[in-house]
């Protein structure tokens, strides 16, 4: 008599491989979108802190090139262009923002939720936003 597996448990085995695997590459997306979130709070860190000091020396908030931050992306990359950023950002009114550029774009694993935006409030000290 020879051992060997059916036909049955090799398939029960494959199907079983197929959920992990997709429940692996939904938790590694959500992981690398937080990751991308978490860059563009870092970035939020730096323009309050550009921002603060400019505040300090003019009396009044400045803009992303006024502050010598302006190779930070004011708008998304067109379709097909390569983004260095996954958010762009603004400076209005003390309040910096970061917004999370269109479906589809970037590197992959490519973002398919909507749109939103993180937003750090200078005079306030507060974060707000995320996925």
């Amino acid at each position: 008599m020879r051992k060997a597996f059916t036909l049955l448990e090799l398939i029960v085995v494959i199907i079983i491989i197929g959920i992990l695997a997709t429940l692996g590459l939904t938790q590694y997306t959500k992981v690398v979108e937080k990751g991308r979130v978490a860059e563009a709070i870092s970035i939020l860190g730096t323009i309050r802190t550009a921002e603060t000091g400019y505040y300090l020396e003019k009396g009044a908030y400045g803009t992303l090139a006024n502050i010598g931050l302006n190779a930070l992306p004011a708008a998304c990359a067109a379709s097909g262009e390569s983004l260095k950023y996954y958010f762009s950002y603004s400076i209005s009114a003390g309040i910096a923002l970061a917004t999370r550029c269109a479906t589809g774009v970037g590197k992959t694993p490519g973002y398919s939720g909507t749109a939103y935006t993180v937003t750090i409030d200078f005079a306030a000290g507060t974060l707000v936003g995320g996925p």
